[in-house]
């Protein structure tokens, strides 16, 4: 058989400018949602590898539409098919789960929806050769890549591209709000407080993980007209994180990006299929697969928890009237941000640290929240979607709080009754 030559530069980044937004009517919707798995009866306790490997085959003979993946600390994903509404989408994944969570708790386990694991150390599971390079690549930044990869779970939105004109449901139009409104999403669903049982001075620990990780392949590219060219690269100019290899470790030399890879083809040519697979090794806030993968949502809690964000962030985008009003809304928040990229700017870190306490925020998540809630009427969302998100609205979002201050309010809560209990001994 002959040997497929290699592609060239111009090649390889006219694939990218091919397939990063695939435009057209924003009539898809999908889902990527992760658990921290625990033991049923004591979720500090650490569950042992080996279990978490019969539950990963267990899981895996279920009848289960969405796809279903273990990530390299043993977190349980469940990633939907493209639905083509909000119902369907909720429909078939809230199916799935009745299956998982029965199953899972027939093995002695739990799923729980927290941003970051607020009991454990980071431990690895899975020794697959792209977690191996994976964790050493980021070892080079410190402990946050292994923090990334085994300790945090987030609720990941993907809508459509959008069309390819101006105008509120234009892709240049939702690739910028996904940036400015990714900072209100970050505050309004903040739910990682808390590290190995203590505060850590963030309302999403997992936000700030990200941001200490490789900022040339975790900062969001570089925003303006042409988000094309600006994705395109940002992607050829990344680190190669690993080269794969049938036998043995996958490793890259140190600083080698794909445009040196391409122009100077060793150790090997590099082929479209290498490329698309260091697009995986990407991870921006927002990171364009044709659709438009939004990731800065943390886990939530309760069984139906992740239903919120996603049907928030549907009616945001795909409504056309919510989108506009969601774009003037969140547009001034870009001189709030400075010209740093997210989620290192200062937008992004007051979501972190103060989420919805933070009044810019605030303001901005009520207005769109409102927005949302007038537009799932129009997308056809159910008396019970409608529900969830008017009662998170009451909550959280009117009272400038998230998630995360529930569990501050009880680790506190908790404090204090260990020191009167010591006091009155």
């Amino acid at each position: 058989m002959p040997v497929r030559p290699a592609e060239t530069e111009a090649e390889l980044e006219a694939h990218l400018r091919g397939i990063c937004f695939k435009t057209g009517p924003p009539s898809r919707l999908g889902v990527e949602i992760e658990w921290l798995v625990h033991d049923a009866r004591n979720p500090r306790c650490p569950v042992a590898p080996d279990r978490l490997h019969r539950a990963a085959t267990t899981l895996r003979a279920l009848p289960l539409t969405s796809l279903l993946t273990f990530e390299p600390g043993g977190q349980l994903e469940l990633s939907s098919l493209p639905a083509r509404s909000l119902t369907e989408c909720i429909d078939t994944v809230s199916a799935d789960l009745a299956l998982v969570r029965p199953a899972m708790l027939a093995m002695g386990l739990g799923l729980a929806g927290h941003g970051h694991n607020p009991w454990h150390r980071p431990q690895r599971v899975l020794t697959a050769p792209r977690y191996d390079a994976m964790e050493a690549y980021f070892d080079r930044w410190g402990s946050a890549g292994r923090s990334m990869m085994c300790a945090t779970a987030s609720v990941q939105v993907c809508v459509d591209a959008g069309y390819e004109e101006p105008g509120p449901l234009g892709h240049g139009r939702r690739w910028l709000l996904a940036h400015l409104l990714g900072a209100v999403l970050a505050a309004a669903f903040a739910n990682s407080p808390t590290s190995e049982g203590c505060p850590t001075g963030y309302r999403t620990t997992r936000q700030v993980v990200w941001s200490q990780l490789d900022p040339a392949r975790t900062l969001a590219p570089p925003q303006g007209p042409d988000p094309r060219t600006a994705w395109v690269d940002y992607v050829m100019d990344a680190p190669v994180m690993c080269l794969r290899a049938e036998d043995g470790p996958w490793h890259a030399p140190e600083g080698l990006t794909f445009r040196e890879w391409v122009r100077t083809g060793v150790p090997r040519p590099p082929t479209q299929e290498d490329l698309d697979y260091h697009v995986t090794t990407l991870f921006p806030p927002v990171r364009p697969r044709g659709h438009l993968e939004l990731r800065m949502i943390d886990a939530q809690s309760g069984e139906a928890g992740w239903v919120v964000p996603l049907a928030v962030t549907a009616a945001l985008f795909d409504d056309p009237e919510a989108a506009e009003r969601a774009y003037r809304i969140v547009k001034p928040l870009a001189e709030t941000a400075g010209s740093r990229p997210a989620p290192r700017n200062p937008l992004w870190r007051r979501a972190a640290r103060g989420a919805l306490t933070d009044p810019e925020l605030h303001a901005a998540a009520v207005a769109c929240f409102a927005a949302a809630q007038e537009a799932l009427p129009r997308l056809g969302a159910s008396p019970e979607v409608l529900a969830a998100v008017a009662e998170f609205t009451e909550r959280y979002v009117a009272r400038g709080r998230c998630p995360a201050d529930d569990h501050l309010d009880a680790l506190y809560a908790a404090e204090g009754d260990l020191t009167v209990g010591k006091d009155s001994q």
